[in-house]
């Protein structure tokens, strides 16, 4: 049985790693994500096969329960609320983690093999983390919880070297009971405290990070309970995650420390030297369409402002009806557009947009200095040139997407509103840009309808 047991785990890590990769391209993404599912279940099954296994009702009731929860939670979130989704199910995944370590610490005693016992105390803490910092992220997005808070970077420090001395104490030879359930409330306080600060603009990054911890929490928890598939699965977690991370930290050209200590979204300077108390031009669905119908190149940007309206097949319409008239129709993506990575490109293949004219940063920027009409739909600090020209503007030195160097910007905004970042945008105080007010799948709407006159 135990050698079953361990060729079930093979297969199963097996069609992790292959579903990993076949999620790198939109062709072969859902194909992936299922051959990853099956692996899920067959380590779900050989788990089940381990002697070790007590209390069968309980496992059955959990499996119900967590059946009955997630698939229904699956099928009807709404695409605007996934990134709460998936912060949800991540800190679900660092709250498992961290009851394991409670539950291997208590049935050990104290008594635990330093080998293991090491894992036990990596998982606690990471878990914690990682559970604490996922439900913060998600009141975040829920926007239940406002940006402006301010926490002494000290604390956190003073919170982290706790949750280490503590480990480092009951490594040692401590078996007090106590201080583990310390080491879970300053690892908790900490995963509070760091993700509080941080604004919207930061949130795909944190996100990423706070998966990578679960993941890391979860190969540790693997090593404490002998389990293959658990390490394997926790390491191509913790592994991609991390490397997302990294790289989407170098989009914003900023440090991840910056990212969780630097408190973005906190607001601050944003408008260039004499462009305090600037004036907008709005305009009407009629000229939008005009300027659209009549270009040959348009460049669509996409923030969570569409995400919010929901106007992703409103904007492939328009898109669509565009390319008839022989118009070039591009969108660009920054990193860090919406709330979670990728955001963007899944709203946009929701909709069935081509996924070659999906464009990254670094492919669209130069093509914005031939762009007759640069469309942004609910993007703010992701175009902001204070970026590039406001020293002391709290997103100064981010790469952003160059919409001011079209020949034309378009703006659709409900308001004045500032972004996540809680600044003002100089764009739309740039004598070539227009916003047009409203929801942005009614504007989007009504623009082509105007088109379609034409």
């Amino acid at each position: 049985m135990d050698d079953l047991i361990q060729v079930l785990y093979i297969v199963a890590f097996s069609l992790f790693i292959v579903g990993l990769h076949m999620l790198r391209g939109p062709r072969t993404a859902v194909r992936g994500n299922l051959v990853a599912a099956a692996g899920m279940a067959i380590a779900v099954v050989a788990t089940l096969l381990d002697d070790r296994i007590g209390d069968w009702p309980l496992i059955v009731l959990g499996l119900v329960i967590g059946t009955a929860v997630g698939i229904p939670a699956a099928r009807n979130v709404r695409m605007t609320a996934m990134p709460q989704m998936v912060a949800l199910f991540n800190g679900v995944g660092g709250g498992a983690v961290a009851l394991i370590s409670v539950v291997e610490f208590r049935e050990a005693g104290g008594d635990i093999a330093l080998e293991e016992l090491i894992p036990v105390l990596f998982a606690a803490i990471i878990g914690s983390i990682s559970f604490w910092g996922s439900n913060i992220a998600f009141l975040k997005l829920q926007e239940t919880l406002k940006r402006g808070f301010r926490i002494p970077k000290a604390v956190n420090g003073a919170l982290a070297l706790a949750a280490v001395a503590l480990a480092v104490i009951i490594a040692a030879g401590s078996e007090s009971e106590l201080l583990f359930w310390l080491i879970l409330l300053s690892a908790g306080a900490l995963g509070v405290l760091a993700v509080l600060p941080i604004g919207g603009a930061d949130m795909p990054v944190v996100i990423s990070t706070l998966n990578a911890f679960t993941g890391l929490s979860a190969a540790a928890a693997g090593m404490a309970l002998d389990n293959t598939a658990l390490i394997v699965a926790g390491m191509l977690v913790g592994a991609s995650g991390s490397i997302l991370t990294k790289q989407m930290a170098d989009a914003m050209n900023r440090s991840i420390g910056n990212v969780f200590f630097g408190g973005l979204g906190a607001g601050g300077p944003a408008l260039a030297a004499g462009e305090e108390g600037g004036t907008v031009r709005s305009t009407s669905a009629a000229d939008v369409a005009i300027q659209l119908s009549y270009a040959r190149l348009v460049v669509v940007v996409p923030g969570y402002g569409m995400a919010v309206a929901q106007a992703q097949r409103a904007v492939a319409d328009l898109a669509a009806e565009l390319e008839k008239r022989g118009v070039e129709v591009l969108y660009g993506i920054h990193p860090v557009a919406g709330r979670m990575p990728g955001h963007m490109n899944v709203l946009l293949a929701e909709a069935d947009v081509p996924y070659d004219q999906l464009k990254e940063m670094d492919d669209i920027n130069p093509e914005f200095a031939r762009t007759d009409v640069a469309l942004v739909i609910g993007a703010n600090d992701v175009t902001n040139p204070a970026a590039r020209t406001v020293a002391d503007s709290p997103i100064y030195g981010m790469p952003i997407l160059d919409v001011d160097k079209a020949n034309s910007v378009i703006v659709l905004k409900r308001s004045m509103n500032s972004g996540f970042a809680g600044i003002d945008n100089p764009l739309f105080y740039d004598e070539k840009t227009a916003l047009l007010f409203g929801d942005a799948k009614a504007s989007v709407g009504e623009v082509l309808a105007e088109v379609q006159a034409l």
